[in-house]
């Protein structure tokens, strides 16, 4: 297949659907464009499918991406508008998952060898993650030099990834009868100073190897309320923190705290909670792929905001990055949609790694 044709392969793989936890039939569809290939070695865990050449190269480079979607939006099928293919997954990431597909098909001797992994269940919690059950089941696939993640990034190489923190702030009352508040403690009352504290919070903006990171937090649930004549004893905010790749969760978990503690009463029996945690990743530039990379995409680097599994890889001592076609803000919406030039300049900069390398 041409690069002229990447939108009609997107097409392919956006009408099957592929939500997580449901990525079978993708995976067979995958599975069956790969096994016949003469110069690759195929595998298929669960429903992850697996490819990879063995020309004995110096180096080793991890093509991977998630086969799975966010539920359907309205968007479930695709539809192609001249030079602009809409639909589910177009950007996040069934365009990545295309461009990397064609140059492991079409490009039979590569410069470096090449492991492909599609992978199961990226859009949900941690635990259900592809990559983790490769990890247990047959962690020889996940062993490379540098891995590149199709994650949509409208072609341009974006560096790391920050880490994620999710807290349940608990704040303490004491009942009453709504007509006499002045017994009690109102939990919910009290939340205020706290919301201010996390609305009046500025995040850092590190620069770590040219990329600058932009921290962030964000109150993303309350709850609380005992009943309608009842002053509540316990409010719930759940706090979700973004930290740049130069801290670890723990010393991003101390800034917080600092954050958060003047609206907190230990007397009272104020709590916080880790629920999640997902590390960071530096940015790791300076690897002659990942460096060459960025020269082949003619364009500076710039920092991932969000979290990818560029921090998976990291955490296994594999330098990795994030470069796919698509606009990230368009993931998950209901406007999601890839072009056909992004699709191509995906193509023709990793193509010219692989061959060059």
């Amino acid at each position: 297949m041409s690069a002229g044709r990447l939108l009609e392969r997107v097409a392919e793989l956006v009408d099957i659907p592929s939500v997580s936890h449901e990525e079978a039939a993708l995976a067979d569809h995958l599975e069956s464009l790969l096994v016949p290939v003469a110069h690759l070695e195929t595998a298929r865990i669960g429903d992850n499918v697996l490819a990879r050449t063995s020309f004995g190269r110096p180096s080793r480079l991890v093509l991977a991406g998630h086969l799975d979607t966010v539920p359907a939006n309205d968007n479930a099928s695709a539809r192609i508008d001249k030079d602009v293919l809409w639909g589910l997954g177009s950007a996040d990431m069934k365009g990545g998952l295309a461009v990397m597909l064609e140059v492991l098909l079409e490009v039979d001797r590569p410069a470096v060898d090449l492991t492909f992994i599609g992978y199961a269940c990226e859009e949900v919690d941690q635990r259900y993650s592809g990559l983790g059950q490769l990890a247990s089941a047959a962690p020889e696939w996940l062993e490379a030099d540098a891995a590149i993640l199709g994650e949509p990034t409208a072609s341009r190489v974006e560096a790391g990834c920050q880490g994620v923190l999710r807290l349940k702030v608990m704040l303490r009352g004491e009942r009453a009868h709504s007509a006499r508040p002045w017994v009690g403690v109102n939990a919910i009352h009290r939340l205020a100073p706290l919301l201010d504290a996390i609305a009046g919070y500025e995040g850092r903006r590190p620069v770590i190897d040219g990329c600058e990171y932009h921290e962030a937090l964000q109150a993303v649930s309350v709850s609380g309320g005992v009943a309608a004549n009842v002053v509540p004893d316990e409010a719930i905010v759940v706090v979700n923190h973004r930290f740049a790749p130069d801290r670890d969760a723990e010393e991003a978990l101390e800034a917080v705290r600092a954050v958060l503690e003047p609206a907190l009463e230990a007397s009272r029996g104020d709590v916080v909670e880790v629920e999640a945690s997902s590390s960071s990743a530096r940015p790791f530039l300076t690897h002659p792929l990942l460096s060459r990379l960025v020269e082949a995409s003619g364009e500076p680097p710039r920092a991932k905001l969000g979290w990818t599994d560029v921090s998976f890889f990291s955490a296994r001592d594999v330098p990795a990055c994030n470069f796919g076609p698509g606009d990230p803000t368009l993931a998950h919406t209901a406007a999601e949609r890839v072009e056909r030039s992004e699709l191509e300049r995906a193509y023709e900069v990793l193509g010219a790694l692989v061959t060059s390398a």
